[in-house]
């Protein structure tokens, strides 16, 4: 209970208090703003000179040319080619992570800009054109910016916050560790021991400066998947002397189809199964001895994960012995299920609609797109958000998807992911004491 005598004093007290977070506020709008054109100079750069996963190092080198006169804290080589700077805030409180992933794609630019990417490199024994195909050039930028602007509101921020540049989100070269799930074995997440963490990525369906989320199950967890089958060699002539594993193998993915629409309740989590590659034979008259195929599953439920996997085991198996044939199946697995921490995006939602405004933040359906940021989730609590990257007024069943020669997207927008990001930090603190 407030007495009348002190409520004179009370209301002064809050006003203070509303006064400076409204200021702050606006300090984080112009000064994300001011930062804009370095932000669309930091993304192209980036753009016009990708690095694939675990071969990130000049990329590397340009963020710690960004962040060497801020007065962090910076590492290098973690996780192999990664960058973590760390800002101690004027204040205590929590520790705060935010991360950027920062590789690129073997993939060939076909989008007419002055900074697109001309370059190529080796690739699992062959020589690739690189592309950022999937936006880590605007989300790099974007935490450089963040990094900055933080910086200079030092003595607002309570606790510390962790700036995770993370190589090969796109997975690491064959038979190489790399990605988040690295940084997390190595301890990005400890020394000191972060609380939350935070991540975005930019999409180029989604109006620029809009930002979409999903409590809850949000990304797809992914495993590839092979699928070896051993039959019997035999002249195309005579089938009936041999045992045929291509014709084996067609049988099993048509049964693995099976498995997603007629024994998973899909009511419950989406099931995504994909047979990508297939190698038999050497011969058009030969029947082979060996049939290979891989592909990707995917699940939004880690009970369904395992229960498929389980079941596509034993439907290869089963469908091989019926016609004497052998199959084996075997996972790697890729990506967890990407799992945002519902009571934090929860109180976090104000933050999202205060940096870009409340009618350009929206909730969203889950995806079967799959993200190792899923890695930091099983440390520390975890929200992670789409970011929009497409022409304001542009049709968004027209836009081009991520991972083509034709990605594209409007970076004018990139400060209000500065914004976010920094009104997050900012923000999360508050809501401890609220507790």
């Amino acid at each position: 209970m407030i007495r009348t005598s002190t409520l004179p004093f009370f209301i002064f007290m809050l006003l203070s208090v509303c006064s400076t977070a409204q200021d702050i506020s606006k300090a984080i709008d112009a000064k994300a703003l001011a930062i804009q054109p370095k932000l669309e100079e930091w993304r192209r750069h980036f753009h016009e000179h990708p690095e694939l996963g675990n071969r990130e190092y000049k990329t590397a080198a340009y963020i710690v040319e960004q962040l060497k006169d801020l007065g962090l804290e910076i590492q290098t080589g973690v996780g192999k080619t990664g960058v973590v700077a760390i800002l101690k805030g004027g204040k205590p409180g929590p520790v705060i992570a935010l991360r950027a992933d920062i590789d690129a794609l073997p993939v060939k630019e076909r989008v007419n800009v002055p900074y697109a990417s001309k370059d190529s490199t080796a690739y699992n024994g062959q020589k690739v054109p690189v592309m950022h195909a999937c936006g880590h050039d605007a989300h790099t930028a974007m935490l450089i910016g963040t990094a900055r602007v933080l910086s200079s509101m030092k003595k607002d921020i309570a606790g510390t916050v962790k700036f995770i540049f993370q190589p090969a989100e796109e997975g690491p070269p064959t038979g190489e560790e790399g990605g988040a799930a690295l940084m997390v074995k190595e301890g990005v997440m400890d020394n000191p021991k972060v609380d939350v963490i935070f991540g975005m990525h930019i999409e180029s369906w989604i109006p620029a400066g809009d930002i979409q989320y999903k409590p809850g199950s949000f990304m797809a967890s992914a495993d590839q998947f092979i699928v070896k089958v051993k039959g019997k060699s035999s002249h195309g002539s005579q089938p009936w002397l041999g045992v045929d594993p291509i014709a084996v193998s067609a049988n099993i993915i048509e049964a693995f189809q099976q498995i997603v629409s007629r024994q998973m309740d899909l009511t419950k989590a989406p099931v995504v199964i994909t047979v990508a590659k297939m190698n038999a034979g050497v011969r058009f008259n030969i029947i082979p001895e060996e049939a290979t195929m891989e592909g990707t599953l995917r699940t939004l439920d880690s009970k369904m994960r395992t229960d498929v996997q389980e079941r596509m085991k034993y439907t290869a198996t089963k469908i091989a012995e019926a016609a004497n044939a052998t199959a084996e199946v075997i996972f790697y697995e890729k990506t967890l299920v990407t799992y945002n921490t519902p009571s934090l995006v929860e109180k976090m939602i104000p933050s999202l609609q205060a940096a870009a405004g409340k009618e350009n933040v929206r909730a969203m359906e889950w995806v079967t797109g799959a993200e190792d940021f899923s890695y930091f989730g099983t440390k520390a609590p975890a929200f992670f958000f789409y970011f929009g990257g497409m022409p304001r007024g542009n049709d968004a069943a027209k836009a081009p998807p991520h991972h083509t020669p034709d990605f594209m997207i409007d970076d004018s927008k990139l400060y209000v992911g500065v914004k976010t990001f920094c009104q997050l930090v900012l923000d999360y603190p508050k809501t401890l004491s609220k507790n």
